[in-house]
């Protein structure tokens, strides 16, 4: 009889866990979110209790939408002054282009 009591306590407490692991594993992405300070946390947090409900198929998607974001580098582009530009800036590059387009232009004509 005590067994049974010990059998139906484990298999209630089994239940609750994996009930709440279930909820707190949905809101990772969030957490990240809310940690990197992604302009995206509502949208992510909404975006995952939609997953909870279709049995985490979005999951995966919602994660890497977390990591992608952080407050530091944005989104992981670089641009054009990081990506090997120099420093000039990308107006001062492209007016270098249209000043060297300028000249060319009459010599073809010629």
């Amino acid at each position: 009889m005590f067994l049974e009591y010990v059998a139906l306590f484990l298999l209630i407490f089994v239940a609750l866990v994996m009930f709440y692991g279930i909820i707190a594993i949905h809101d990772i992405p969030y957490e990240i979110a809310v940690k990197r300070n992604h302009p995206h946390q509502d949208v992510l947090h909404v975006a995952g209790w939609v997953s909870l409900f279709t049995l985490h198929v979005l999951w995966p998607f919602l994660w890497i939408w977390a990591m992608m974001y952080r407050e530091d580098r944005g989104w992981g582009i670089a641009s054009s002054d990081e990506s090997g530009g120099g420093n000039s800036s990308l107006a001062e590059r492209l007016e270098a282009i249209e000043a060297r387009l300028a000249e060319l232009e009459p010599a073809k004509g010629e």
